[in-house]
């Protein structure tokens, strides 16, 4: 031994084969130092290597800790003084190695567990039969499952192998043998089957010879089995790629994965995107197929994820989506928390190793089990992202709301919580609306929208508008409605009616916003929080502004004003402005001026029970002239206007202002013609008796009388039917719905009908258009007809006079006893006879064309209102004809209303 080097392996080997079994050197040849000599030789010859990472500084840092724990602070401080010079030195190649030689010697003496009963059982257990496949680069050993009743087990059923060295050319004593028992003299059996940290590095598979039968009688009594899944995994020399990875490896490669890292062996594949094992990894189907299901979890964390770091950032997302992306991140907080525990739990088996329970330690089977809810959660948040691209605001918690319609009741407290947070800016949105009448929606989220270019006159009608996608899918469209009415009212207050009064004064005491989860309640009770909170609010809005209007603004009086004068209900009124307007109105349109006009006006006014109405009502009262066309008399451009302005003018439109003039012009243009035929009527009465001696006239007046009446029997009737079918009834029934309205729109709405029914009924309307212009028609015919009496009477009174003065010249002069005619004056007379007669044959043909004109056009009209499919004109038409006379003339008259109604009844 002297010649030997000392520095040489060999030596240096055994130097501390005897330091360690506490020998001195002198006893180097002994057998017993010869079998530990022996021992570390196959050690260090096998390629067995710790399964734990080359990192130095991981190692340096658990030798610190392990000193901070025997409190021992300057001697962490001197470790790391020293660590730090040797590392600015190159004497040692292997740090680490030595690094871990000390960490696996510097046990702590209160650990029990993790002490030898002697440096003797270093050496006590046997090599592996496959140490030669260790694998190079795994995960680390304090991890993997230790269970000493298992090593019983493997001991009692293997032999001990070799090492698979042959020769080292070191001293060799008899060949491989077992260490001898009395090695073990001195310690207690339950330490035997203890070893120091790096012994228990190594998986044992074997025992020596005849150990079968002391093995049982050196360990103490069998404890549980390790799980199935947690067997030592074989391990592989270097560049030996046909053994398997151990699950431990696949056990930190997968709580990478869970956070999106692509670990050693499974990895993000971009084409498939989705988590995999390389092919070329040796592994069993088994944990493949474990390893991909939990891998899934990864994958989903990765969607999540993704959403929330591309929208976070994302101002036009909104408040909505930020609370969105808010809950995604709680739920991605609770998921980190539990890879939190299961890192601690891997550091925990990291830095106590052996001492670890079995039960405790971390299998795949094991995260497959923990990570079920989790995985669940997840998939949810995962599918709901999916669900929720491209969405915002309102359309964005509608989408969340749909997936809250499950029976699985985690799955739906998951979704409600979300909802709570999604939703709770829209509640604030909502509170601000109803309570404040404010609209701070930079990202356009809510369901109300806000147009700024308009005006105020348009307030009420174009300003504020629902966004249907907006509305939330638990917010029914009666609600948001409602929503809508109660901002829209307080900011017409405000602004149009310029009332001050606070909302705190309106509305019962406003509330802040709710929490998120009083947001998600609230919501989830739709009919009963939530609705009295909206109808609350609503009904005293709504309240409060009718009562401002009606006593403010006189809405009511300013309606029936509208019935009265526009719509010819002021029947003393209409009346005497005809009669003061006739001399002006018969004069050409382009000769009228309308301060002439506005003085009738007022004259009118004061002479009739208008002079009782409100001031504020008859300033508004105006004469206003339509466009002129050539040939147009003042009847024709004549109109009555009513100013509105202010609050009222959010009822009274332009678009209503316009159908009110249309129907006065009709009203005007049917009560002109009433007016007509009294006038005809009155002069057939009065010149009746004094045409008696014009016998010759009773047949031309005799047809006058006839068409008079046939013309007042239809303009009474169509006056019946536009007074009490159409005005009547459509007033009663729009004040009815007034009384009973509850906000302003109900009132809008009401009096659009009012006037489209009006409108409809008087024959105005696009539909009706071919009546009009027969009804238009049977119009002129009346004026034609009072012209064409006119003249006749003009010219009969005219030639009446004539011949009472030629009679009485005549007589005059045989009283005084002289010719009462010369030849002359015979011829002259009979002359203007004939031209009188040629005249009367004229305004006869007249008559007759007129009259055969007049009826006919009755007849088209008569015909249109049986093809009607309003039955109220059907009745005007039996009512027209009433005695069947123009049934009776055209075929197309001789289906009677009531065989048109039979056979409706039996088609049907």
């Amino acid at each position: 031994m002297a010649a030997l080097d000392q520095k040489s392996p060999n030596v240096l080997l055994q130097s501390l084969c005897c330091r360690i079994t506490g020998k001195s050197e002198v006893c180097l040849l002994t057998a017993e130092v010869a079998h530990q000599f022996q021992y570390a030789v196959r050690v260090i010859g096998s390629n067995y290597a710790p399964t734990i990472e080359r990192d130095e500084f991981l190692v340096s840092e658990k030798i610190k800790k392990e000193l901070m724990k025997q409190r021992r602070e300057a001697d962490a401080v001197r470790f790391s003084e020293l660590h730090r010079k040797l590392q600015t030195q190159g004497v040692l190649k292997q740090k680490w190695s030595i690094l871990y030689l000390l960490l696996s010697l510097c046990e702590d003496p209160r650990k029990p567990s993790s002490r030898v009963g002697s440096y003797g059982a270093l050496f006590a257990q046997p090599l592996p039969r496959d140490a030669h496949s260790t694998p190079f680069y795994c995960a680390r050993p304090q991890s993997l499952p230790l269970s000493y009743p298992e090593r019983a087990v493997a001991q009692n059923n293997t032999s001990m192998g070799t090492s698979g060295i042959s020769s080292l050319g070191v001293y060799t004593f008899n060949g491989p043998s077992p260490t001898p028992q009395s090695l073990l003299v001195g310690h207690a059996p339950g330490d035997a089957m203890r070893g120091s940290r790096l012994a228990w590095a190594l998986p044992v598979s074997a025992s020596p010879p005849g150990g079968a039968a002391a093995a049982p009688t050196s360990r103490g009594p069998a404890g549980p089995l390790a799980p199935a899944g947690r067997v030592t995994p074989r391990h592989r020399r270097e560049g030996d790629g046909s053994a398997e990875i151990g699950e431990v490896a696949l056990v930190r490669d997968i709580l990478y994965v869970f956070q999106g890292i692509d670990g050693k062996f499974i990895k993000m594949c971009s084409p498939e995107n989705c988590y995999k094992i390389d092919t070329k990894v040796p592994l069993c189907k088994s944990l493949r197929d474990i390893s991909s299901r939990l891998a899934e979890l990864g994958w989903l964390h990765n969607k999540v994820r993704k959403y929330t770091d591309s929208r976070s950032l994302d101002r036009a997302f909104g408040l909505v989506g930020q609370s969105f992306c808010a809950s995604l991140h709680q739920e991605l907080k609770e998921y980190y928390r539990l890879l939190s525990v299961l890192h601690s739990q891997l550091q925990v088996e990291d830095d106590q190793g052996v001492n670890l329970g079995v039960d405790s330690t971390l299998t795949l089977r094991r995260l497959l089990v923990w990570t079920y809810d989790p995985k669940v959660r997840l998939k949810t948040l995962a599918a709901l992202v999916d669900f929720c691209q491209g969405r915002k605001g309102g359309e964005l918690a509608s989408a969340v709301h749909a997936y809250g319609k499950t029976g699985d009741p985690n799955m739906r407290a998951l979704v409600q919580h979300i909802l709570g947070l999604v939703s709770h800016p829209i509640l604030n949105f909502l509170y601000r609306w109803i309570y404040d009448g404010e609209l701070e929606d930079t990202y356009h989220e809510f369901f109300v929208a806000s147009d700024p270019t308009v005006k105020t006159d348009r307030l009420w009608h174009d300003k504020y508008s629902l966004r249907k996608s907006m509305i939330p899918s638990f917010i029914t469209m009666d609600q948001a409605r409602k929503v809508l009415l109660i901002g829209k009212s307080i900011n017409f207050l405000h602004q149009v009616c310029h009332d001050r009064t606070s909302p705190g004064k309106i509305l019962p005491a406003s509330k802040a916003a709710d929490s998120p989860k009083d947001a998600a309640e609230l919501f989830t009770d739709l009919e009963g929080a939530f609705q009295s909170k909206i109808d609350a609010a609503y009904f005293e809005t709504s309240k409060y502004l009718l009562d401002v209007l009606n006593k403010n603004y006189l809405l009511l009086e300013h309606l029936q004003a509208m019935r009265r004068y526009l719509l010819l209900g002021q029947g003393d009124f209409i009346r005497h402005l005809m009669d003061l307007l006739k001399p002006e109105l018969a004069r050409p349109a382009t000769t009228l001026y309308q301060h002439n006009l506005t003085g009738i006006l007022e004259t009118a006014v004061r002479a009739t029970n208008a002079q009782f109405d409100s001031p504020e009502i008859l300033k508004r009262l105006d004469v206003r002239l339509l466009e002129v066309s050539p040939g147009d008399t003042g009847w024709d451009v004549f109109s009555l206007d009513y100013h509105v302005e202010g609050p009222i003018a959010t009822v009274f439109t332009r678009e209503c202002m316009s159908h009110y003039l249309r129907v006065f012009n009709f009203l005007w243009r049917a009560k002109r013609m009433e007016y007509i035929l009294t006038d005809i009527w009155k002069g057939q009465m009065c010149n009746a008796k004094l045409l008696k001696s014009m016998p010759e006239l009773s047949g031309e007046l005799h047809q006058c009388h006839i068409l008079a009446s046939e013309m007042v029997h239809f303009i009474h009737q169509m006056q019946y039917y536009i007074t009490f079918e159409v005005l009547e009834c459509s007033w009663d029934e729009l004040w009815n719905k007034v009384q009973q309205a509850r906000d302003l729109d109900h009132i809008i709405a009401a009096h659009d009908v009012f006037l489209d029914t009006v409108i409809t009924r008087c024959l105005l309307d696009t539909n009706n258009r071919s009546l009009l212009n027969q009804l238009r028609a049977i119009f002129d015919q009346i004026i034609e007809f009072q012209s064409t009496q006119d003249s006749l009477y003009r010219s009969a009174l005219e030639e009446l006079q004539l011949r009472l003065q030629f009679e009485e010249r005549k007589r005059q002069r045989q009283q005084e006893g002289t010719w009462g005619v010369t030849a002359e004056e015979e011829a002259a007379e009979n002359k203007r006879i004939q031209e009188f007669q040629d005249f009367h044959a004229k305004m006869r043909s007249e008559l007759r064309i007129l009259s055969y004109s007049y009826q006919g056009i009755v007849q088209q009209f008569l015909v249109l209102l049986m093809t009607s499919s309003d039955e109220s004109l059907q009745f005007l038409s039996f009512r027209l004809d009433f005695n069947e006379h123009y049934k009776a003339r055209d075929p197309r008259l001789r289906n009677s209303l009531g065989a048109t109604r039979g056979r409706r009844s039996s088609n049907i």
